[in-house]
């Protein structure tokens, strides 16, 4: 048990609860606040959607989350805004009234959480985007409609806030004047500071990330747990660069990883990666350690890493060592970490001048899903020949697989489609899939052997036809 100082909506709360505990089974059973409502309690649907604010130097950062993957000791120091505190006390905001007259909502058990995620979106976009804003809905499902009357409903609102917002706006205080938050958000860093929050580690403690799958596998485990939060050590949410390398925290969050610009010059392929990888409410809490950590087969960012051969920074009892993620998978779920041993961050060195990566993702949807194989690439070309070449391939082995044999076949031959054609036959060699819910093996050496393909028509489009592949 430990004690929480929170800003729930507009009042303060001090609690004694287990940390572990999902925030989503606490707002409806203790705090009897059930517009945040009960879906699929694993992080899928958007009904449980809620807003996470954080303090800042400027104030309050918030972002929208799932209530079901969020544990309770997150909230410490923290200010939870349910769709209970989006409420107005003379009728209406601008986005319920929007939803309201195109007649998107029906039942209404999922439309608290549109609301939310799209409040969330508000709070963080620059200039409103109807596209964007659509997007920020990937992760929220409404069982009764079509969503066409969603998107009108969205594209109104976009319009009507247009003019009010910008990218160097005063966000909340803005969104108070539209009407989109109520007043009581402009006091909440004043109410907030006033807590005197307390982080309430245990010396014993288990660190925990995004918890994104643990709450969904183990839930009682972890309400019964001792556990400390990864987003409370500020040197773990960092992205930086030294002299060679971009180093990325251990508990930065998918979503920070996804638009930070220095991810994007140093791995071009991280964007697209961040974009398939579930829905918005998850990449706002699911974190990159987390993810490598887990160790799965179809782990994106471990597959995208390892083909720009990462090297993880390991700390324990104030020590650090270096590891290549290379080394860290020995087996099925089995990782080179010792017992209170964290991955504190990610080393990364941009890949050399003229060298192209790609990010692949095979999935039964291209949006919210596990890829049934993935893979990612770094290729150089030079005089038409592959120069250097390093592969990594998901969901045909037991651990994220780098496909070595193929990636040193591949240099030093001409960039044609004979070669990708005998470099697909090591390849499929060299990989071992079965068949699983996922898809059979066959399948998935199929879908490798795609992925090679793709991977080489984006890496040398002037010397490659897509017919040769088809």
């Amino acid at each position: 048990m430990m004690e929480l100082r929170l800003l729930l909506n507009d009042r303060p709360v001090v609690l004694r609860a287990a940390a572990g505990r999902s925030t989503l089974s606490w707002l409806r059973e203790t705090r009897e606040l059930t517009g945040t409502k009960e879906g699929c309690a694993e992080g899928e649907c958007g009904a449980c959607a809620v807003l996470l604010g954080e303090p800042t130097a400027d104030g309050i950062a918030y972002c929208a989350v799932p209530a079901c993957l969020l544990p309770l000791g997150e909230l410490a120091g923290r200010h939870l805004v349910t769709i209970e505190g989006l409420n107005h006390p003379d009728g209406l905001g601008p986005v319920q009234q929007a939803l309201v007259d195109q007649g998107a909502p029906q039942c209404g058990f999922c439309f608290p959480g549109i609301v939310v995620a799209l409040t969330g979106y508000f709070l963080t976009c620059g200039r409103p985007d109807p596209v964007a804003a659509v997007a920020a809905l990937d992760g929220n499902i409404c069982r009764c409609t079509g969503y066409a009357s969603t998107v009108r409903a969205v594209e109104n609102i976009c319009r009507e806030l247009a003019p009010h917002l910008n990218a160097t706006s005063t966000r909340v205080a803005d969104l108070v004047t539209a009407r989109v938050l109520p007043g009581h958000l402009n006091a909440a860093p004043r109410a907030l500071s006033a807590l005197a929050a307390d982080a309430g580690s245990a010396p014993a403690a288990t660190l925990v990330g995004g918890g994104t799958d643990l709450l969904v596998q183990r839930p009682d485990e972890l309400a019964a747990a001792e556990v400390v939060f990864a987003s409370c050590r500020p040197d773990l949410r960092t992205i930086t660069r030294d002299l060679t390398d971009l180093i990325i925290g251990g508990a930065v969050t998918v979503s920070e990883l996804g638009r930070h610009p220095d991810v994007a010059a140093c791995l071009p392929d991280a964007p697209e990666m961040a974009a398939r990888f579930g829905s918005t409410l998850v990449r706002n809490r699911a974190t990159v350690a987390g993810n490598l950590v887990n160790a799965s087969p179809i782990a994106d960012l471990a597959i995208l890493l390892l083909a720009h051969d990462a090297e993880l920074v390991l700390e324990r009892d104030g020590g650090a060592r270096r590891l290549p993620l290379r080394a860290f998978y020995r087996g099925y779920k089995d990782i080179d970490l010792a017992p209170g041993e964290i991955v504190a961050a990610v080393r990364v060195r941009p890949p050399a001048a003229g060298t192209v990566t790609n990010f692949e993702k095979i999935s039964k949807r291209r949006n919210l899903d596990i890829a049934s194989v993935n893979g990612a690439a770094v290729l150089r070309v030079d005089n038409d020949a592959f120069a250097a070449a390093d592969l990594t391939v998901g969901g045909v082995a037991p651990v994220p697989f780098v496909a070595v044999k193929t990636a040193a076949f591949l240099v030093g031959k001409p960039v044609t489609a004979k070669t990708l054609h005998a470099a697909a036959d090591v390849l499929d060699q060299e990989i071992a899939p079965i068949d699983d819910v996922r898809g059979s093996a066959r399948y998935k050496r199929l879908a490798a052997r795609r992925i090679l393909f793709a991977h080489a028509l984006k890496t040398a489009p002037n010397l490659l036809s897509v017919e040769a592949f088809v």
